[in-house]
């Protein structure tokens, strides 16, 4: 079948293919292109028609095919000059995806005509973008995001597919898809480990980089975007697509939001050498950020050879329709930005009051989701931690190192170590923001699980095959004598105290706690500390040997935390003066028979006596005391615990000294040991009160 195509003088179109009544309207973004061309295909993947869009409107092309249907198969063609000293790099014979395509035929298949050097047609190596289907509704029923504040969450950042590839209690068939994010089996571990929300790494659409492939790898953790609109395919079950939709609305159900991991600092076509696929043969020069005495040549920003310039507004236009479209379709709860800084630079730099910030924090659908940044990039004064606006949060890495430094005994650590407990006031406290602008974490995707911190001294990347060169090698870990597992008794409780200790820090901090899936169980990857093109079982979750004394730790600090007001306070505490009673919101105490020295080198102990802030309400005119004892020292030491509000006694809550604590433990007196290298939480409580 032939198709016409015909002007539908639509002045303020909807980008990408509409589904109308009686066809299919396109429109598409290119302020210089000469002519852009909509390309039909057959199932076969087979081109028969191609239809210049007829219509100019501004800087959009547009024009409507009647009678086209829904999952109809096409892709684009720009004409115009291929000018790379003004920024332009139009070449016709390549087949360009739609940006705005929210379905996609495949991968891309790499092969030398994806490259903008040759004339070569590329059209049977590129996906083609699928016409969605406007009447083809999910049922959402009574959805409704929790809507949790971040003071009461524990988030837990995961991979779709290594979460459950190696779960035995899930069915081959859907293990390390969409579908198994909320598998019953799932649901029961998030709710016995206390988990609120779920951080995805990507799942945009993305393409393995051809150096992996050439390597026998892949791009396992997928910070590499074709699509911003699109759903990665691979790991789409049996369910389709609707398995993440079905999976987002269980998790719902179960009081668990769903937040993604979302690239929209660079592109997967590279910088001048790399692949022509989208964005780069619709408009260069209005895409990516050039430099400007020489178009030429693309800002790198971002170390992976362009960097989307979303000063434009077009650009801008397209990332913001794209976070709504996951808002709106697929109902996430927020959004965690790679490389932030990004998207807050303007010519002179970064800037927190950008166009792009400015109009994400005032947008009336993304201003209500949580919205998380990587506050740091590799261009001139790309760390910006605590610089983002209010309503941000930020993945905060200083509390990874000073936490790590200080367990690691490091010398002088101490200070940073206390500050990070207490929310990093130095960092977030300004503007009004509140703790829980720090997302604290001491593990993340990117760098060491939390078992090879206590097991490795150095990484061990040779998996990649870049000769160790990639990867952090500040790790500030330690392997207590012997590089990589061990079966030295000592050894081991040693390095499991290490993991308590780190663990506990975490949960016990003022702030917003991440936890890396699999930390729980245990989980190793041998000393890589960067498992981006790892997709195996060094990267999967190996729930057959979970660590059970370790996950049973963890859902106990968890569940202390939860159970805790005091450590999940919005407000940042300085020792000031309550009102109501003139007692102190937090207090630093030095133990039996010391000083509190924060200047001195080795100091490395001290306990923290934490109460709810001025501003906050009392509960139940209970007692609201609780201290935190931090002995990193090399011997027990005795801490005189203060008079309690109230008439209350001292309660132990949690010793790391131990592998677990079940319940409290009632104090006879004040004067407690606390145990070398251990945490330990104390918590007034009336008398007779568990």
């Amino acid at each position: 079948m032939q198709y016409e195509i015909r002007s539908r003088g639509i002045e303020r179109a909807e980008l990408g293919a509409k589904l109308l009544d009686d066809g299919v309207h396109f429109a598409v973004f290119s302020e210089h292109a000469e002519r852009i061309d909509v390309c039909l295909f057959d199932e076969a993947d087979r081109e028969f028609q191609r239809l210049a869009l007829p219509e100019r409107i501004g800087h959009v092309w547009q024009g409507f095919v009647p009678h086209l249907r829904p999952g109809a198969r096409y892709g684009l063609r720009a004409h115009g000059p291929m000018d790379p000293s003004q920024g332009h790099r139009f070449n016709s014979h390549k087949l360009l995806l739609d940006p705005y395509a929210t379905i996609i035929s495949g991968p891309v298949t790499h092969d030398a005509s994806l490259m903008a050097s040759n004339n070569r047609n590329s059209e049977a190596f590129m996906p083609k973008a699928v016409v969605p289907d406007a009447g083809e509704t999910f049922d959402w029923g009574d959805d409704a995001p929790p809507a949790r504040p971040f003071s009461q969450s524990v988030v837990y950042e995961a991979h779709v597919k290594g979460l459950t590839k190696q779960h035995p209690s899930i069915a081959a068939e859907i293990q390390g898809t969409y579908d198994a994010l909320a598998h019953p089996a799932m649901l029961e571990h998030y709710a016995a480990l206390g988990i609120k929300a779920i951080e995805l790494l990507p799942i945009h659409a993305f393409i393995d980089d051809a150096f992996l492939l050439k390597r026998g790898l892949r791009n396992y953790w997928g910070y590499n975007t074709l699509s911003f609109f699109a759903p990665e395919l691979r790991y789409v079950g049996p369910g389709g697509v609707n398995g993440l939709k079905q999976a987002i609305k269980t998790l719902h159900a179960h009081g668990i939001e769903v937040i993604l991991d979302v690239v929209y600092n660079h592109t997967a076509e590279g910088g001048a050498k790399g692949l022509h696929l989208s964005l780069k043969g619709l408009d260069n020069r209005s895409y990516y950020r050039a430099d400007r005495a020489d178009l030429s040549v693309y800002v790198n920003d971002t170390g992976c050879g362009n960097t989307l310039n979303t000063e434009h507004p077009f650009v801008m236009r397209m990332v913001l329709d794209s976070l709504r479209h996951w808002v709106e379709d697929f109902h996430v709860d927020g959004f965690r930005f790679d490389l932030a800084p990004v998207l807050g630079r303007e010519a002179h730099g970064f800037d927190c009051n950008s166009g792009f910030l400015r109009a994400l924090m005032q947008d009336p659908v993304l201003s209500k989701v949580k919205l998380i940044a990587e506050p740091w990039d590799i261009g001139p004064g790309g760390y910006q931690l605590g610089a983002f606006p209010a309503g941000f949060a930020e993945w905060n890495d200083r509390f990874r190192d000073d936490v790590r430094k200080f367990w690691r005994k490091d010398k002088g650590s101490a200070a940073g170590f206390a500050g990070r407990l207490a929310g990093s006031a130095d960092v977030f406290d300004h503007d009004g923001r509140q703790t829980w602008a720090s997302i604290n974490f001491v593990t993340a995707h990117d760098g060491f699980t939390l078992m090879d911190v206590v097991r490795y001294a150095k990484k061990h990347n040779q998996d990649n095959h870049e000769g160790n060169r990639d990867g952090h090698n500040g790790n500030y870990s330690a392997n207590f004598g012997v590089e990589g597992p061990t079966d030295d008794a000592d050894i081991r409780v040693a390095r499991d105290r290490r993991r308590r200790n780190l663990f506990a820090s975490l949960l016990l901090a003022q702030g917003t706690p991440m936890v890396l899936a699999g930390d729980e169980l245990g989980q190793t990857q041998r000393g890589n500390n960067n498992g981006y093109c790892q997709d195996n079982d060094l990267t999967w979750l190996d729930w057959a040997s979970a660590d059970k004394a370790f996950l049973s730790f963890a859902q106990h600090v968890i569940a202390l935390r939860a159970a805790q007001p005091n450590l999940r306070q919005p407000i940042f505490l300085h020792g000031e003066p309550r009102p109501q009673d003139g007692l102190q919101d937090i207090l630093w105490m030095a133990f039996e028979g010391e000083e509190l020295d924060w200047d001195n080198p080795s100091f490395n102990r001290f306990a923290v006596h934490i109460r709810r802030a001025a501003a906050a309400q009392p509960i139940r005119n209970e007692p609201d005391d609780l201290v935190l004892a931090i002995n990193a020292g090399s011997h027990a030491a005795s801490l005189r615990l203060p008079a309690s509000t109230g008439k209350a006694q001292w309660s132990l809550l949690l010793n790391t000294a131990v592998t677990l604590q079940k319940h409290p433990v009632s104090l006879k007196s004040s004067l407690t040991d606390i145990a070398a290298d251990s945490v330990c939480v104390f918590a007034a409580q009336q008398v007779g009160q568990r």
